[in-house]
């Protein structure tokens, strides 16, 4: 209580507008800022080529998912979240993922959550990755989150609402038990779902109330795009990214900067091969 939790620390010493946000935007859904980004594809096909050469299976969910370990890492403050009026640092990294178990209308859908410290490059990222989408896509597999939404749903719904709004004030008043946020794909760092294998184009994902994501992404469909690049518009092979930022974390600034970090990763993904040394949110 009173500012302790399993999962962050309280930022102190933030700048006053930071400190009164959360007061003004009380929900995470009334702070939500949307942003696109149009994804110049060529880059990403002559990295994935050459790694294909080497004997190594890329595709751009990956990259995307390994940049976004790194934004993270990089910029630590768009690791931070609000709950109950209070500014958080996240202890590590998390990154959520949607994963459809087969593509069909009945197929069922599940969410895991990945764990990274921000050191690691593409390949690990890719590891980790690749062995929890192997996992998670056998049907007859349940992981922790899934047993535990289908415990729920045997309670009656009288009954149900109760315990879904005990756990939210728990989690508001910061004694959600820690064996629940470690398991919870709505208490992490950002969310990242590929619409664009359900071949559609991306879309705008609402943040979440209850959790404490302050990020989503959405990656559409490769399709051709207008970009606007060095003063010129030209129309190419590209894919739409959006995001929905939680605008009470940190400034207009610092996400610009954060994603244009952002996508210099996609430009040059040669750059994830390296490791990162993680920078600490220190206020």
């Amino acid at each position: 209580m009173f500012g302790r939790r399993s999962d962050g620390r309280v930022i102190k010493g933030i700048d006053p507008i930071f400190k009164i946000m959360p007061h003004v935007m009380k929900r995470r859904s009334d702070a939500q800022v949307f942003y696109t980004e149009e994804i110049p594809l060529a880059p990403l096909d002559e990295y994935i080529a050459k790694k294909d050469a080497e004997g190594i299976k890329l595709n751009y969910m990956t990259i995307i998912y390994a940049a976004m370990v790194r934004m993270l890492s990089i910029k630590p403050h768009l690791n931070r979240f609000v709950v109950n009026g209070r500014l958080y640092a996240r202890k590590n990294i998390y990154i959520s993922l949607v994963i459809k178990k087969g593509m069909s209308e009945t197929a069922e859908e599940t969410n895991t959550k990945l764990e990274f410290n921000g050191t690691e490059n593409i390949f690990e990222v890719k590891k980790v990755l690749d062995e929890e989408i192997a996992k998670n896509k056998e049907v007859t597999n349940d992981n922790n989150m899934d047993s535990f939404v289908k415990a729920l749903t045997h309670i009656p719904n009288i009954i149900l609402k109760g315990v879904v709004n005990f756990l939210m004030f728990l989690d508001r008043h910061e004694m959600l038990p820690k064996p629940i946020i470690a398991l919870s794909p709505f208490h992490t760092s950002a969310y990242l779902t590929n619409v664009g294998s359900l071949g559609i184009d991306a879309i705008y994902h609402h943040l979440y109330d209850f959790g404490t994501t302050s990020m989503f992404l959405a990656m559409g469909k490769k399709r051709k795009g207008l970009i606007y690049e060095d003063e010129e518009l030209r129309q190419e092979k590209s894919l739409s990214l959006r995001w929905v930022l939680d605008e009470r974390v940190c400034d207009g600034y610092y996400y610009a900067n954060a994603v244009k970090m952002f996508n210099k990763f996609l430009k040059k993904p040669e750059l994830l091969e390296e490791h990162a040394e993680r920078v600490y949110d220190i206020k």
